[in-house]
């Protein structure tokens, strides 16, 4: 049921941000998008969703067409998106929010717990917060909040756009430890990240982005490995404040459950 993009071009105005775009995501695998800021790493997550209207091109997913589908119909094949941003619900708490994220799904109340009761048995941290306010918790739980919303819905493709933003390196490399795991349990990642080291080291495969194209399309290892990739995205792909740890590296009491 994999995730095929084939020669996807899409325009701001009469700005061309996407150009021919093939790329491959499927169940199981993690696909990072590396490049600099407005290479079009977030306009092709948001045409894939359904949130960008795409120019040429094909989308498709188990070889149903989402190209010109509206963002509700494309979740409800299997897409799950995790915005920039975040945009959860403040105010609400956090077992509200993921009600939110079950909304459209025509679960009863029993199938609805149950998937909740999932997403909390792989985030514990959500289940202890559950009555908080979404508004109220630190950056990488509010990060866990929107990955848990978008899980509830039990997508086979999850887009992840810029998860590590405004995150500090250790946080990065616990929510990125989080990517490794949903990959493990079958779910396939296109994952648009600036910080290319630490995103490159949870991935099976990387995608260089310049000017809306994908330049380079390699093993992740063979990118974290290139000189020429290391001197233009990696030298700057960790936070200020240090470089993240790769998640295998870290203790155990400081993975999931201390975000």
């Amino acid at each position: 049921m994999s995730l095929q993009i084939t020669r996807l071009s899409a325009r701001y105005g009469r700005t061309v941000v996407l150009r021919d775009i093939d790329l491959e995501v499927v169940p199981g695998t993690v696909t990072a998008l590396i490049g600099a800021n407005g290479m079009g790493k977030s306009t092709l997550l948001r045409s894939v969703a359904g949130l960008h209207r795409a120019v040429t091109g094909s989308i498709t997913l188990d070889g149903t067409e989402l190209t010109g589908q509206p963002a509700h119909r494309t979740a409800g094949l299997g897409l799950g998106l995790v915005p920039e941003g975040r945009h959860l619900f403040p105010e609400l708490t956090v077992q509200e929010n993921l009600q939110m994220g079950l909304h459209g799904q025509g679960c009863s109340d029993a199938e609805g717990r149950t998937r909740i009761g999932e997403v909390i048995d792989q985030f514990p941290i959500l289940g202890e917060f559950a009555g908080r306010p979404a508004g109220a918790l630190s950056g990488g739980q509010q990060q866990m909040l929107a990955i848990g919303r978008a899980l509830v819905r039990r997508p086979t493709i999850l887009l992840l756009d810029e998860p590590s933003l405004g995150l500090a390196p250790l946080l990065v490399a616990q929510i990125l430890e989080t990517v490794r795991v949903m990959a493990q349990r079958g779910v396939g990642v296109l994952l648009a990240e600036q910080n290319a080291a630490a995103a490159l080291r949870v991935a099976d495969t990387g995608a260089v982005m310049e000017n809306g194209r994908i330049t380079r399309l390699s093993p992740a290892r063979e990118l974290l490995e290139d000189e020429d990739v290391s001197r233009h995205y990696l030298g700057g792909g960790a936070p200020a404040g240090g470089t993240a740890p790769a998640p295998r590296d870290l203790p155990e009491e400081l993975r999931l459950g201390s975000l």
